[in-house]
């Protein structure tokens, strides 16, 4: 925190103007290669203060120590500014080693940051990893309490809440159990259980859907959607899109610890997978001044996520500027989901189109599209040409990817169990009464 009062004033000023939370300019630097201090001993710290000045005397002349030591620097989170409005239910997106796990422990107070600040305004709640804030010689009856009364509420409150919290993480036989005994499955539903239950008005979640079978992540997901309607700010830490774009109103996303989108949670989903899916080794972008352009659903523009209803039909163009003649030119297009997966793949061939060879020249290309019954979420569709020179050589050209929000809720029926939700429609006649014998 700053010693000025001028920006202690102005940085209240903004928590109080409706902004949970604050965080401006915020950086972590680690260490690579540094050594977790171990206890030392009174001898040993003596010791240490004794030679402390000999070794600042000897500091300046050491060759190479400060190049060496920016070397071995990493800096986590960089320059992170951004504000979240009470009520807010944020998604915090990006890859691994973004710095989302650090961003959150920050938030938490677990870890100083090097640089910037970070203010929040109210009772948090987090859950980093299964079972943060618990003590494992304590039962998990002690640590529903201990856990409560860290947030700063009553026992008279969390007596109240109790019951339901045990009967959320299914551990009514085990509650007077040490947690040290506990299976990483029970330590993780007692955990999520108290920090959604006890009603901080902050709670910072970190990716504890990745723990867990597919009955407890559904639930976690309908306690989550509980709490965003309760209007509570939550900042949601996951690699779940479609969790993030069901539950979340904005998003952040991290790319090698910055703050590379800040906005609607939709387009943040679609911005990550476009940034994800970019690199696909196997597209080539150009081809001597090839390529596509004007890439539109429905006649819209690709600057945001199209959105198209799964149970409907459309359509994709696009303009394909073509400097020199393919030879057995392929005409592909692709749907792909948030993680990559490669759901549709439709190749057809010049001869197939009436083209012959695919000659110089400015080509608009269109593609009908059957209803695909999508379920309700990301994906990304691109067009590619390939084929080759006369002298045989392979070439490819990819356009950019649009990025498609498949719009509707999922059900509670196994809907998001599968890629596709056809509207189905079922029957049932009875062909003819049962006989008793």
């Amino acid at each position: 925190m700053s010693g000025n009062d001028d920006d202690q004033a102005r940085r209240q000023t903004d928590l109080d103007n409706d902004i949970a939370i604050k965080v401006e300019r915020l950086g972590k630097r680690y260490r690579i290669g540094a050594r977790q201090e171990s206890y030392r001993t009174l001898r040993e710290t003596l010791t240490e203060t004794a030679v402390a000045p000999l070794r600042a005397l000897r500091a300046p002349f050491a060759r190479g120590n400060g190049h060496a030591r920016r070397a071995n620097e990493i800096w986590a989170l960089k320059d992170v500014s951004f504000e979240v409005r009470r009520g807010e239910a944020v998604g915090v997106i990006g890859r691994n080693g973004a710095g989302k796990s650090t961003l959150l422990k920050i938030l938490s107070r677990i870890t100083e940051p090097t640089a910037g600040y970070a203010d929040i305004e109210g009772r948090v709640g987090s859950l980093l990893e299964v079972g943060t804030g618990f003590h494992p010689e304590l039962t998990g009856r002690e640590n529903t309490y201990l856990n409560g009364a860290i947030l700063g509420m009553r026992r008279a409150e969390i007596a109240r809440k109790f019951d339901e919290i045990v009967a959320f993480a299914e551990v009514e036989k085990f509650i007077d159990t040490p947690v040290k005994h506990y299976s990483s499955g029970m330590y993780l539903r007692l955990a999520f259980s108290v920090a959604a239950h006890l009603e901080p008005e902050i709670l910072l979640v970190d990716e504890v859907l990745a723990v867990g079978d597919m009955a407890f992540q559904k639930k976690c997901l309908g306690k989550m959607g509980d709490v965003t309607a309760e209007g509570r700010t939550v900042l949601f830490v996951s690699h779940n899109l479609g969790a993030v774009k069901e539950l979340c109103q904005s998003a952040v996303v991290l790319k090698d610890g910055a703050v590379v989108f800040r906005g609607p949670a939709v387009e943040g989903v679609a911005y990550y997978s476009r940034d994800t899916l970019a690199g696909d080794a196997d597209e080539g972008l150009s081809d001597r001044g090839t390529r596509w352009r004007e890439v539109r659903v429905n006649g819209a523009g690709s600057t945001a996520a199209q959105e198209i209803a799964g149970v409907e039909p459309f359509r994709v163009e696009a303009c394909l500027e073509v400097r020199d003649t393919f030879v057995e030119a392929r005409l592909k297009w692709r749907v792909d989901d948030a993680a990559g997966n490669t759901l549709i793949y439709n190749v057809t061939n010049n001869a197939e189109l009436a083209a012959g060879e695919l000659g110089a020249g400015l080509y608009r290309v269109g593609v009908e599209v059957p209803p695909l019954w999508l379920k309700p979420g990301i994906y990304t569709l691109f067009f590619k040409l390939t084929g080759r020179r006369a002298s045989g050589e392979e070439r490819r050209v990819t356009s950019e990817r649009v990025t498609l929000n498949v719009t509707g809720r999922l059900n509670n029926h196994g809907q998001d169990r599968a890629v596709l939700a056809p509207p189905l429609r079922w029957s049932l006649a009875r062909e003819r009464a049962a006989t008793v014998s």
